[in-house]
């Protein structure tokens, strides 16, 4: 089930990245509308949804949310969210077939030590075990400091500017992220994987709720400061967030002990890549720069 878990969370993390790469490349055979022109641009948006390529984003969109819950139910919350951090790794694969440029020695570099980082912690903290549901009682425990921490950040970065402020609000949105994808996990086990069913849980109205306004902290966070700032955050805190909230509310478990320190560290090098590879024009979405 482990294996079906990581392939399942493997193909929703290229969903992802196919649909921004996708996107992108539709938006960018659409002429840029003139300032101010409202007639304009929503011909632009009528334009774009029309483009095959848009289309084709939206449907692996849709996919890869079905293969997430799909991995979400079938395997530890510590397992599938860290997974979903090497979308960076097929954003950077798949736009360089589809704009046709090499990504460049530094950003193969990236590639490969996110790549083993991330194998590294796996194989490490192997993270096993847990229950399908969360205990009632213990949400309002993980929830309130959690929304505490956010607004205490959301506050914080409103006053920094820049880097700071997107480092800042990045780690506010993956919190979000994070409780999106233990909810849903909890909703999925609730029905006992019954998809049907879920409209009868409250977790997936809560799920709904918490990502809309993750997804909506994120456009803030985006326009805040470079995505070599704020992609860090949010790939490093989401899997992490996810990882702890995988123990206290699954019990799931995973090794520490005297692996504390190199799985520290493998952290450190998928931040350390993370930043490397968020400033690939290929990833961060000025493809015609040269990195």
């Amino acid at each position: 089930m482990i294996i079906l878990c990581v392939v399942l969370a493997l193909v929703a993390a290229t969903g992802n990245a196919a649909a921004s790469v996708l996107q992108r490349r539709a938006a960018a055979a659409e002429p840029a509308p003139s300032p101010g022109a409202g007639a304009a641009r929503a011909r632009g948006w009528r334009g774009l949804v029309r483009r095959p390529a848009w289309l084709w984003g939206a449907g692996m969109l849709l996919l890869s949310g079905v293969a997430q819950a799909a991995a979400l139910a079938t395997g530890p919350l510590a397992v599938v969210q860290p997974v979903m951090t090497t979308e960076l790794l097929f954003t950077l694969v798949l736009a360089a077939v589809v704009f046709r440029r090499p990504p460049g020695a530094r950003a193969w570099g990236a590639f490969l030590a996110m790549a083993a980082g991330l194998a590294t912690f796996l194989l490490l903290a192997a993270p096993s075990g847990g229950t399908e549901t969360v205990p009632p009682g213990r949400w309002p425990v993980s929830a309130v400091p959690a929304v505490a921490v956010s607004v205490v950040l959301g506050v914080v970065g409103r006053g920094l500017r820049g880097s700071a402020r997107a480092a800042v609000l990045g780690s506010a949105t993956a919190i979000g992220f994070a409780f999106t994808a233990a909810l849903l996990k909890d909703g999925l086990g609730t029905v006992s994987g019954r998809a049907g069913a879920l409209p009868t849980t409250w977790q997936i109205y809560a799920a709904v709720a918490v990502g809309l306004g993750s997804f909506l902290a994120l456009q803030v966070t985006l326009r805040s400061g470079s995505l070599a700032a704020s992609q860090p955050a949010l790939t490093l805190g989401d899997a992490l967030l996810s990882v702890i909230l995988g123990v206290t509310l699954f019990e799931e478990r995973i090794e520490l002990g005297l692996l504390v320190l190199p799985e520290a560290a493998s952290l450190g090098l998928i931040a350390y890549a993370c930043a490397h590879l968020s400033r690939s024009p290929l990833v961060s979405g000025k493809e015609a720069q040269r990195w």
